[in-house]
């Protein structure tokens, strides 16, 4: 059985004002309709042995990844909630060992695929393929990377050299044999390019210079690290335990001291802060004698940066992608993507200008690897910019901040049908309901209302209060705020449907 193991962590700072700490990019529709993570998953329709997934994430992510997942009806053998992030090491740790516990009878057959929720890949066919190839390795206790066929001398991503090609039996071939990438015909690879062999990892190397990634590509030895794995649960924890035993200890600590928690798994904090935060290259896959590269080319990319938005998007005549409301006057070969109002550009080349409710970005195309030094500008400022949008979503539904000053604020709320929020109260600020559509039931005090359109009422401060959806259509309200102190954290929580 192939079990796969979702990384939906990390904050994808490279592509902010879009991808925010609170929002970040592997819950963003980038490429398509779906968002990065549900794309993920509905690649792997199809293939052989495959189970429903496991998924690791940051927990303020928890709402929105189960959302997208029961949007595309998939339910998932379960939702790790990590406390911190610790890399993805420790969150694959969590994983094998949650994966031997669900199946205890199986524990030498689970297979598990390692994916980031973050990635571009084109051509599906050839990615089955390449994961059955990968699945023969697994079974045979081997530890499983893919290598991206390098196509430019890339400077963002590391690389990974390959060693003696391997027989089918895992066997090294002999160097003098001439028999490289025969034994593949047999394994049922239908489509072009879909492999190219596998082979031992002979050495991982680091981000290199323009000049050495040159080397690496026109050598044809070298191949980026994709960060997809491939190997038995078992075997993974065996060669952790070797390598990085106080990391597996605290692991399998914060499993222990978990507990569900609606429809997740939250890992203890107090154990799993403890653990070492590295990667699955440094912790194992550097060390371990049991590593297999299986290059592969199926249409890859991480998307970590505009600059790979504008590589991957469909150009017009000047060269430019672009997304939303623009209009363009001698601009040429940038990038460009409005979410809200209009784009105007004259004389511009090879740029990208990214516009939010909240924020604008401006930058060369060859500069963007950069952006992520301003969100650590914003956050060093305590800048909100960096952490959320002026749109917040919640598991009721969502918030939006129409306008702001010192002593008001307005708010845009919608709850989702059959949703309500916390029975709550502020010490600060009163409130002020509108309902523009929708049914709302509004506890007050001892009452209990029901409001329609056009129909408002009146939340004075202090007093205890609560809104819900009990419709079949979203409800939409306006919020007016006004206080002394209008901060989210003037809440006081009496009853939470969500364990906030």
């Amino acid at each position: 059985m192939i079990i796969p193991l979702i990384l939906a962590g990390g904050s994808g700072t490279r592509l902010w004002p879009l991808s925010r700490e609170l929002f970040p990019k592997q819950l963003l529709n980038l490429t398509n309709d779906n968002s990065m993570l549900q794309n993920t998953i509905l690649r792997l329709n199809g293939l052989e042995e495959i189970s429903s997934p496991i998924i690791v994430c940051n927990e303020e992510h928890r709402f929105m990844v189960a959302e997208q997942l029961r949007s595309i009806n998939i339910k998932p053998l379960s939702i790790i909630l990590e406390p911190v992030g610790k890399n993805t090491a420790p969150a694959i740790a969590v994983g094998a060992i949650k994966a031997l516990e669900l199946f205890d009878d199986k524990q030498d057959e689970l297979v598990l695929l390692i994916l980031p929720a973050d990635h571009v890949i084109n051509n599906i066919k050839s990615f089955h393929e390449a994961v059955m190839v990968g699945n023969q390795f697994a079974n045979q206790n081997r530890l499983i990377t893919f290598g991206i066929i390098p196509d430019i001398p890339e400077t963002g991503y590391g690389y990974i050299k390959k060693g003696k090609e391997l027989k089918e039996s895992g066997e090294p071939l002999k160097e003098s044999s001439g028999q490289e990438s025969q034994y593949f015909k047999k394994l049922n690879c239908k489509y072009e390019n879909c492999t190219k062999g596998a082979y031992i990892i002979e050495k991982f190397v680091e981000k290199p210079d323009f000049n050495r990634a040159k080397e690496y590509v026109e050598s044809g030895q070298y191949f980026w690290n994709s960060g997809m794995f491939m190997f038995k649960a078992s075997q993974f924890l065996e060669d952790l335990e070797l390598y990085e035993p106080d990391m597996l200890k605290v692991c399998k600590e914060s499993l222990k001291n978990g507990r569900d928690d609606l429809d997740f798994f939250r890992l203890d904090k107090s154990s799993f802060e403890k653990s070492r935060a590295e990667s699955i290259d440094y912790a194992v896959m550097e060390k371990t004698d049991k590593g297999v590269i299986i290059p592969i080319s199926v249409g890859w990319n991480d998307l970590g940066s505009w600059e790979a938005l504008w590589q991957t998007g469909i150009k017009d005549e000047n060269n430019n992608v672009v997304k939303g409301d623009a209009l363009l006057s001698d601009v040429k070969n940038s990038y460009l993507y409005a979410q809200n109002r209009l784009i105007a550009a004259v004389g511009l080349e090879g740029h990208v200008i990214i516009e939010t409710k909240d924020a604008v970005l401006v930058a060369p195309r060859d500069k963007v690897q950069d952006v992520k030094k301003l969100v650590a500008q914003l956050k060093n400022s305590g800048r909100g910019e960096a952490v959320f949008h002026s749109k917040i979503f919640r598991p009721w539904g969502s918030y939006e901040t129409i306008d702001i000053e010192r002593r008001f604020q307005v708010k845009r709320i919608t709850v989702k049908p059959g949703a309500k929020l916390s029975l709550q109260k502020h010490y600060h600020r009163a409130e002020h309901w509108t309902v523009v559509s929708g049914t709302a039931i509004v506890t007050k005090g001892e009452q209990e209302i029901m409001l329609t359109e056009n129909e408002s009422t009146y939340i004075p401060t202090g007093t205890v209060h609560r809104l819900e959806n009990p419709g079949k259509i979203p409800l939409e309200l306006i919020e007016v705020q006004s206080g002394s102190y209008l901060g989210e954290d003037d809440i006081v929580r009496l009853d939470d449907l969500y364990g906030r």
